[in-house]
């Protein structure tokens, strides 16, 4: 028999006759995942839109307040030998800790990227002192594993995140680098930097196009080298995305380690980023660190495309985690 696992998380999720829906491929990937190893127990929010991901999850208990959110936490408690695995710091799943951790419950959170850093570009600096006060108590209290040790100072399982399975590294398609064919993917917000990005792109006066692959941005472009290109789930369409463009640009200001890193690089596409979180380059060859200007960019993706032989011939030294590595990891730490 499975062990009992009860993932907490403050993603939105919807349902109707035809299951579940989320927006975010991340949180739909680890609760699937985890099952194979776990009999799990889904503990989200509510959300009043269908999301693009369909979650191939029974138990999933959708929470419409925080009362309803802790009351299925409760609920769980009659099981003794239940794990806990929070995902990210929110009040909703900092409540939940607190609850947790008073009936002496085995607590592990998941932390994916830096919440210090997000509320600073979300909300503003002041809120700051907020999640870290929520930070101190949770970290301090319970088994952690990050994706990037930078994100905590205390001792914590560090794993290498993944969302790649054997399709990935198949098949791969030469480039076309007549021009630059950029590509972002991921969300439209302010932390990721891609407003800032856009603007940068205002001033190049290169034949180029950007295509960006998430939801609308709830403004005009009127940029005509942007394409853009909606959500995309399935995996197999986003590989052809990859494979029609030549350069990955990940403006993000703050990063955990972002999955379209290692999908680009799986595909033979090099990716640059900016000064901010250079530190996601470790050892892994094929990503490019460019300062936040026009100038600098264009001076980095000119060299790609120069010498974009020998870059990919140099990505081949890449060993890069996949999905199955990485679900193993967390259920490695969970078990011992």
């Amino acid at each position: 028999m499975k062990k009992k696992l009860v993932i907490l998380n403050n993603e939105k999720v919807f349902y109707d006759n035809s299951g579940f829906y989320c927006d975010n491929l991340d949180l739909k990937v680890v609760p699937e995942g985890l099952n194979n190893f776990f009999d799990v127990c889904y503990i989200v929010r509510r959300s009043k839109k269908k999301g693009k991901q369909k979650i191939n999850l029974e138990n999933i208990k959708i929470a419409s307040n925080i009362f309803k959110f802790i009351y299925f936490v409760y609920k769980t408690f009659s099981n003794k030998n239940t794990s806990y695995l929070i995902i990210s710091i929110t009040p909703y799943t900092f409540i939940s800790f607190l609850i947790l951790f008073l009936f002496r419950k085995k607590i592990f959170t998941y932390l994916w990227s830096s919440g210090h850093e997000e509320w600073k570009h979300i909300i503003g600096g002041w809120s700051v002192w907020i999640y870290h006060t929520m930070y101190s108590i949770v970290t301090s209290c319970s088994e952690v594993i990050v994706c990037n040790e930078r994100l905590i100072k205390k001792k914590s399982h560090v794993i290498s995140i993944s969302r790649l399975d054997s399709e990935w590294f198949q098949n791969h398609k030469e480039p076309s680098i007549d021009k630059l064919r950029l590509l972002y993917v991921g969300r439209m917000s302010s932390e990721k930097g891609i407003f800032k990005f856009l603007e940068m792109l205002d001033e190049i006066k290169l034949n180029y196009e950007f295509s960006i692959v998430g939801n609308p941005i709830g403004q005009k472009v009127n940029n005509k080298n942007i394409k853009l290109l909606g959500y995309i789930s399935d995996s197999r369409s986003l590989i052809e995305v990859y494979d029609n463009h030549n350069i990955l640009v990940l403006p993000s200001y703050t990063e955990g380690y972002p999955y379209v890193i290692d999908e680009s690089l799986s595909r033979k596409r090099p990716v640059i980023i900016f000064e901010d979180i250079s530190y996601l380059v470790q050892n892994k060859k094929g990503i490019f660190i460019s300062q936040r200007n026009t100038d600098s960019f264009l001076k980095t993706a000119k060299y790609i495309i120069e010498n974009y032989a020998e870059v990919q011939k140099n990505m081949e030294k890449n060993n890069l985690p996949t999905k199955e590595s990485m679900l193993k990891q967390i259920s490695n730490i969970i078990n011992n």
